[in-house]
This record gives C-alpha cells, sequence and structure tokens, in this order.
C-alpha cells in the first residue's frame, strides 16, 4: 500500500478480502497504544498538570480556606489527576482501534451512498476494502507519533502543516488553521479515490471529486473546532 497500492487494489477488486488486514492494522494500533502507555509519558504529563493545579490552588486559596479545607480539595485534585490518569491510558489502547473500526464503517457506508447515487451498483464489502487499506496510513502516522513522542519525550506531538509556522505573535492564528490539515489524513483520501477507481466504484473524475470534498469538510471541521478552542482558551 505504501509502495504500490495500485497492485493492491487491482487484486480487492477480485476479492474483496480484508479481515485479517483489519485485524493486523487493529493489533498494531493497540500495540503502538500500549507501547504510549509504557514509556510513562502519560503519567508524566497528568502528573506534571496535577502538581501545577495544586499549587494554583494553594497560591489563590491558602488565604481563604481552612487548613482542613485546603487538604481535602488538593485530595481531590490528585484524585481527580488519578482518574485522568486512568481514561488517558485505557483511551490510548482502546479508544483508538474502536475509533478507527467506526471511522472505516462510516466511510464505507458514505461511499456505498455515492456510488448508488452516481448510478453505478455499489459493493460494501469492497468499499470496506479500500477503505480498510488505505487505513495503513494511520497505522504509520500512530508509529511516527509514537517516535515523536519518545524523541521529544512529550505526549503532545503532531503531524500536521500546523509545524511549519511559529504558535507566538500573528502567525498564531494561521498555525491554528494549518493544524487542521494533516498530510496524513489528505493521503488516506488519495488512496480512497484510487480505490474507487481501480475497483470500478466510481469513475476517476467522479472518485477525485468525491474524495476531495471529504477531505475539504473534514479539514475545514477540524479548523473550525481547533480555531474555536484557541479563541476560548485565549
Amino acid at each position: 500500500m505504501l509502495v504500490s497500492p495500485g497492485s493492491v487494489f487491482r487484486r480487492v477488486s477480485e476479492r474483496s478480502a480484508y479481515g485479517w488486514a483489519l485485524a493486523a492494522m487493529l493489533l498494531l494500533i493497540t500495540m503502538i497504544g500500549w507501547a504510549t502507555v509504557q514509556t510513562g509519558l502519560i503519567d508524566r504529563e497528568v502528573n506534571r498538570q496535577t502538581a501545577k493545579a495544586l499549587a494554583q490552588l494553594e497560591r489563590e486559596q491558602s488565604d481563604l480556606l481552612s487548613r482542613l479545607e485546603l487538604s481535602e480539595r488538593m485530595e481531590k485534585v490528585r484524585e481527580a489527576g488519578e482518574f485522568n490518569k486512568l481514561m488517558l491510558q485505557g483511551g490510548a489502547m482502546a479508544y483508538a482501534p474502536i475509533a478507527l473500526v467506526a471511522t472505516l464503517m462510516s466511510v464505507a457506508a458514505i461511499l456505498f451512498a455515492v456510488v448508488a447515487l452516481a448510478g453505478n451498483k455499489p459493493d460494501y464489502p469492497t468499499l470496506m476494502a479500500v477503505c480498510v487499506y488505505s487505513a495503513v496510513v494511520d497505522v504509520a502516522a500512530a508509529a511516527l507519533r509514537l517516535g515523536m513522542m519518545l524523541w521529544y519525550r512529550t505526549v503532545e506531538v503532531d503531524t500536521s502543516l500546523g509545524l511549519l509556522v511559529s504558535a507566538s505573535g500573528e502567525s498564531a492564528t494561521i498555525r491554528a488553521c494549518l493544524s487542521a490539515i494533516d498530510p496524513f489524513r489528505v493521503w488516506f483520501w488519495v488512496l480512497v479515490a484510487v480505490g474507487l477507481v481501480l475497483t470500478g466504484q466510481l469513475s476517476r473524475r467522479a472518485a477525485g471529486l468525491t474524495c476531495a470534498l471529504f477531505a475539504l469538510l473534514a479539514i475545514g471541521a477540524r479548523m473550525i473546532l481547533i480555531v474555536g478552542v484557541a479563541t476560548a482558551s485565549g
């Protein structure tokens, strides 16, 4: 898929088998999540945030609360930190595989409707196979992000175009917009378009327009979300 996707999609057009490929990708995604937990970076980041919250609480409330009340609130902050740590650890291993399957099934279902509206005969197993094999770039992206975590010793890593722009000054808004554009997601939709054409589900023009539209919609929605969060936090 990374070197010669056309050869894979030509075989898909003959036999729409994707079960083992999907199982292998889910296993790899789960292992990457487990490796992320084992690095201890999630624990370190949550501990840092908890320590920051405790320091702020002690600084702002020490003169307003009794020592007992302050101690109780600090204990609640620590408990919230431990809960957040468990949620992030579980999410690293469980959320990503579930989200991948749900996304692939949703995309295949939408493409099924698009193919039907285009006047062709849609085949859901073929469409699902196209999506599954195209999702190999998601595994590559997850592996790259794990490598970046280990290299930079932080869980806050990014593979979007936002890395090309400084986060300070007037360029902060531009960076927020570029952060919505992830080359791996664009790559995914390019592979889907190739798969739709080679499996005979859509014509070259229809596949290109469909995948370009969905990619732009996804980028636009993510851009609105990122800019909205940045504005709210600012």
